[in-house]
């Protein structure tokens, strides 16, 4: 399988936290269904020093780049606004 990092910065912007909060259990709902799907491989928030969510780190992995682009494409922090600075690379978990 292709295995991706995203590290993903939430916007700045004073409806940044809200707008995570709102859209926070779709994108949980969908990160089950890649887990359970052998896609998701690790993730989680990265945190302000106040504690406060403020953006993400995820490590999926996906037979095709067709797959990966399908289902990037409709993340729901994607398509809701919250993740507003997005790095994709290659990634490959060390087999230890």
């Amino acid at each position: 399988m292709k295995q991706y990092v995203i590290i993903a910065q939430d916007g700045k912007d004073e409806q940044a936290l809200e707008r995570r909060q709102t859209v926070r259990p779709v994108h949980l709902a969908g990160a089950k269904k890649l887990k359970d799907n052998n896609n998701f491989v690790l993730g989680g928030a990265m945190l302000d020093e106040e504690g406060n969510m403020r953006g993400s780190v995820m490590i999926v992995q996906f037979e095709t780049e067709e797959e990966f682009q399908h289902w990037y494409n409709n993340e729901p922090y994607i398509t809701g606004g919250v993740w507003k600075n997005i790095e994709v690379k290659p990634f490959k978990v060390a087999n230890v």
